[in-house]
């Protein structure tokens, strides 16, 4: 079976289509709290409500990093940031969390072609009543 570099990533890929082990760049945010109007509820859609967003990238590698490898081969975590921070239109409400979580993958993929997958897991505090983390993880792949 023969193999072949894929044009649209930097991953192998068997001439049959199926991928093999692919070498990817994670970027992770973690735990920034953020104030959204976002739920369903009367109680909930006239008060902003605090989030706890968590971002990963999947980063496609245009190789190996050494000492001297510019930022530009990689990507700046405040870009991760500003996606659960500055993006989200301000007096804009959000029925569902998940349409957050939307928006900040749908900003990623926009800013830079080399992002290939976008989790982002988002818990809303207001709700714990005992510091339990309920919400939600949406997935999203470039397509």
């Amino acid at each position: 079976m023969g193999w072949r570099r894929n044009r649209f990533s930097f991953a192998e890929t068997k001439v049959n289509g199926s991928r093999d082990l692919e070498d990817r760049l994670q970027l992770e945010v973690h735990d920034i709290e953020v104030m959204v109007l976002t739920g369903i509820y009367s109680e909930e859609t006239h008060l902003p409500q605090p989030l706890r967003i968590s971002i990963t990238v999947d980063l496609d590698l245009p190789g190996r990093f050494g000492p001297e490898s510019p930022l530009s081969m990689s990507k700046n975590y405040l870009d991760l940031k500003h996606a659960a921070t500055r993006s989200l239109p301000e007096g804009v409400h959000f029925t569902l969390i998940e349409g957050v979580a939307d928006h900040i993958c749908e900003t990623l993929f926009l800013q830079d072609k080399r992002v290939a997958r976008v989790e982002v897991k988002i818990v809303k505090l207001a709700i714990s009543e005992g510091g339990e983390s309920i919400g939600i993880t949406l997935v999203r792949h470039r397509r």
